[in-house]
């Protein structure tokens, strides 16, 4: 189910509001989710609100270069990445490690072998 959700980074800098439904979350283990230890799940671009931050923003794409995961410049931390689906959809994919309020530990993510991939 839907719910409205507050994040951003660590220091700050960079905040965001976004309609997500974290039942459907999942991790990953590529070379990028897994190390940051992300929790991620899927909002179209369209219930995804930038609140602060834009300019303080850092890109990273690697591999077929279809994700930007976007990370503060200050402090680091990946909040969230934008990204579309097969369709062309766009998406923000939300760390919901980021998430104020939110216990990661109370979610069952499904696991997505995208080393594979």
């Amino acid at each position: 189910m839907e719910q409205h959700y507050e994040g951003g980074c660590q220091c700050g800098a960079v905040a965001y509001e976004v309609d997500v439904d974290v039942d459907g979350c999942m991790t990953c283990n590529c070379s990028r989710c897994q190390p940051l230890g992300a929790i991620l799940a899927f909002a179209p671009r369209s219930q995804f609100k930038l609140l602060k931050g834009e300019d303080n923003l850092t890109e990273y794409r690697f591999g077929k270069k279809s994700i930007a995961h976007l990370f503060c410049k200050t402090c680091g931390i990946q909040s969230f990445a934008y990204g579309a689906m097969p369709d062309g959809s766009e998406i923000a994919a939300i760390n919901l490690n980021a998430l104020h309020g939110l216990d990661p530990k109370s979610l069952n993510p499904k696991h997505v072998d995208g080393r594979s991939m």
